[in-house]
């Protein structure tokens, strides 16, 4: 019946002349008498058809709205009268399709035809996001989404997404912070499928906004293998304001509205662990800095698709990454052994002692090491400070993490070695950590070790010291040496100081001096405001240049000058 009194409307429609612009139109209330007297209905159900169809029409805007009030029918233009006669003719004909009658199903379709569905769903959405008469169009579908900050030395973890074909938008982005949309398996303990769907897919759903933690813990399990207690704890950060997006990974695309929960993670050691030999396996996963983050883009061009957060801080880039570099780090080593101005000296050969104390005042540690056990303190030391191994040279079935940690394989032959190391060194100031017989480090803060001074050696070229120029280029060396974990490579660094810097230095290399004598203490007084504070020079492992013992300042290192 119902197509019956379309085809009647279509043949009372009004005309509009294909050239020359002349057009008539046809009052409402005529097209109702014409469906009454066709089709034998009554005439409130000829009235519904006709605002049904009067509703479509103009939702497709080719109604002329002036002539719409007057309660008449005129088409806004030639190309009008063939859309609205196309809709309203496939309306009543049973064979007639938009599209083919399997062209919506999701199963099983391959990237092409999901990018069909995409293209329609966009092109109706963003036309009725845009052209909305009061700019408050209803969203039809609602996402619930978790979001995680993991930041780690001041950077931020991203996702690569999977939806990253964004070629109708060259801005969006494709890298996402780790989370995703809340699911039905997110929400526990509601058996009634209806209920659950029908909150998924409704607007500020308190029942799947208190379902976001576990599904922070499913994403994360998903795109960083991290599993909760584990690996990691959080705690809320920022629940941000709705916001409205025409988007949706294809083909579930549409005017949404997004709730979105953001979690500040803690990693534990376990999970931190991990989580580098997951980014460094997982290509998919990347950092951004927060300077990247206030840019919008990092120096390869990888765009940070967090839309929400921008719009949260009203796209003021800067303040946003100001907010994150307040947050503390996810993990944040701690070490049992943590004095400050403190240094632990390790020595080459058993045969010395092991040096600390308060730097300057150190002493020899009553601790009588075998050579194979110094072997493997100096590895774990040189690990510790960030020293480089001759990759040839390592043990096998171990692996090194940060922060000085060792991970050692049950097969592997130094394990027991280690765990004997660290039941000897408990309760000594060279502080071992052993967790689960697996992990084993120095739990010293790295820059309170040192090495052997007959590691090292100060070097200048003899014709630099002699020409004109102010400044010239000395060398500081570490000369490689062998433990227990494999050969630690030797390390030269190059610093630029004062020529009449550096022969005074030479001067109190070849001499001997006391604390009463001026020149030498001005000299050790500018190496510690100077080369001594230097980052590169720090990270030698040298404990210093020049030395007081007692009532003697001396030159601790070979000064070579050729």
């Amino acid at each position: 019946m119902l197509k019956n009194q379309i085809k009647t409307l279509i043949r009372e429609l009004p005309r509009y002349a294909e050239e020359e612009g002349d057009f008539y139109s046809v009052n409402r209330n005529s097209l109702i008498n014409a469906i009454c007297g066709r089709n034998a209905v009554e005439p409130d159900i000829a009235e519904n058809t006709v605002m049904l169809c009067e509703r479509l029409l103009d939702t497709l805007s080719v109604l002329n709205v002036d002539y719409l009030l007057k309660g008449e029918w005129c088409f806004a233009s030639f190309p009008a009268q063939l859309m609205a006669t196309s809709v309203l003719t496939a309306m009543s004909d049973a064979e007639s399709r938009f599209f083919t009658p399997h062209f919506w199903n999701t199963r099983d379709i391959d990237n092409d035809r999901k990018e069909q569905q995409r293209d329609v769903l966009r092109w109706i959405e963003q036309a009725r996001f845009q052209h909305h008469a009061s700019q408050q169009a209803q969203p039809i579908r609602y996402c619930y989404v978790a979001w995680s900050i993991i930041k780690i030395d001041g950077k931020i973890l991203f996702y690569q997404r999977e939806d990253t074909k964004k070629h109708f938008d060259k801005t969006a982005g494709d890298y996402g912070l780790i989370g995703g949309r809340a699911n039905q398996h997110d929400v526990p303990g509601v058996a009634d499928k209806v209920e659950l769907l029908k909150a998924l897919q409704s607007p500020d759903s308190p029942l799947i906004k208190n379902a976001l933690p576990e599904t922070l813990k499913r994403e994360l399990r998903e795109e960083a293998g991290l599993v909760f207690d584990t690996h990691y704890k959080f705690e809320l950060w920022r629940r941000l304001q709705p916001y409205q997006q025409v988007q949706g990974a294809a083909p579930n695309h549409a005017l949404t509205e997004y709730y979105l929960d953001i979690f500040n993670i803690e990693l534990t050691l376990d999970g931190y662990l991990f989580l580098q030999q997951r980014v460094n396996s997982d290509s998919r996963l990347t950092w951004f800095s927060l300077t990247d983050i206030e840019r919008g883009e990092t120096t390869d061009n990888k765009i940070p698709y967090i839309k929400a957060l921008y719009d949260e801080f009203a796209g003021n880039h800067a303040a946003l990454a100001a907010e994150l570099s307040a947050l503390p780090d996810s993990f944040v080593p701690s070490y049992l052994s943590d004095k400050e101005k403190y240094g632990i000296t390790l020595p080459r050969n058993p045969e010395k002692p092991v040096m600390a104390g308060v730097l300057g005042k150190e002493k020899p540690l009553d601790l009588a090491l075998t050579p194979r056990q110094l072997a493997l303190i100096l590895g774990l030391a040189a690990h510790l400070r960030g020293f480089e191994f001759e990759f040839a040279s390592l043990e096998k079935n171990i692996g090194f993490h940060p922060h000085g940690w060792l991970e050692v394989d049950e097969h592997s032959p130094i394990r027991a070695e280690l765990m004997e190391l660290a039941a000897f060194l408990n309760g000594r100031d060279l502080v071992m950590e052993n967790r689960r017989d697996r992990l084993f480090r120095l739990s010293i803060r790295p820059e309170t070790v040192f090495f052997a001074d007959e590691l090292f050696s100060f070097r200048v070229a003899e014709d630099e010291l002699e020409n004109k120029e102010s400044m010239v280029s000395i060398l500081v060396s570490r000369q490689g040496f062998t433990t227990a974990l494999g050969f630690v490579k030797d390390k030269i660094e190059c610093f630029e100081l004062t020529r009449g810097f550096v022969k005074r230095m030479k001067k109190l290399a070849d001499g001997d001096f006391t604390i009463y004598d001026k020149d030498a203490v001005s000299i050790e007084e500018n190496y510690k405001k100077g080369l001594h504070k230097d980052p590169k020079f720090k990270s030698l492992g040298l404990r210093n240049l020049i030395r007081q013992n007692g009532k003697d300042i001396r030159f601790v290192v070979p000064y070579i000058c050729k």
